[in-house]
């Protein structure tokens, strides 16, 4: 039985963007089907155009749809970026994430899989406490945490956080380790979540 597994982020300049596809090419290698969504931008456009790589990232974007708690309810497993902000996730995804208590009231998202990545300016920027912080609301959801832990050599390669992939966006665009350390956390997310629905190991 293949999975279908949500793909949810929120991304400013396009590194989480980068990531996000990355994991969506990942959890569509084992037969997942998956849906890549964003989540609405908040910014005034003021500040998105004192940016000029936000304005140019979110003009490129405009084609992918935007998350709506129905992609919640359809997938049976969820992955979830932000950058961090602060060493906490973006109040986009936030503000997306907040809107989702009464599916949780209906248990929804309970023992589900569900993971996260994110990226930073540097790599001691925040990315570690962010996705602890993500994986705060994964718990009162009572989704079952897949990080991707050190089960596969391609961790190391893309920095070795074992909480999720991260990026230290102050180096331009995640390049070939990082994504490949994605398109692993997405693979190992469907692997299990298509498990779990099976009911086997």
């Amino acid at each position: 039985m293949n999975a279908k597994v949500a793909v949810i982020y929120y991304s400013s300049t396009g590194n989480v963007h980068h990531l996000a596809k990355a994991v969506a090419e990942g959890a569509e290698k084992t037969g997942a089907e998956v849906r890549l969504r964003r989540v609405p931008e908040l910014a005034p456009d003021a500040a998105i155009d004192a940016n000029p790589a936000w304005r140019e990232h979110v003009e490129a974007t405009k084609d992918v749809e935007v998350a709506t708690l129905d992609d919640l309810t359809w997938a049976d497993a969820y992955a979830l970026g932000s950058p961090t902000r602060f060493g906490n996730i973006a109040a986009q995804l936030k503000q997306y994430l907040d809107t989702t208590g009464g599916l949780w009231q209906q248990g929804v998202m309970a023992d589900k899989p569900a993971t996260g990545f994110t990226s930073a300016h540097n790599a001691h920027g925040g990315n570690e406490s962010t996705l602890l912080a993500l994986y705060n609301t994964l718990h009162h959801w009572g989704s079952i945490i897949v990080s991707p832990g050190f089960t596969n050599p391609v961790v190391y390669g893309a920095g070795g956080n074992p909480y999720g992939t991260s990026h230290a966006g102050g180096a331009g665009a995640p390049g070939n380790e990082t994504l490949e350390a994605a398109r692993y956390q997405g693979e190992r997310l469907a692997t299990i979540a298509a498990r779990l629905a099976a009911g086997t190991r």
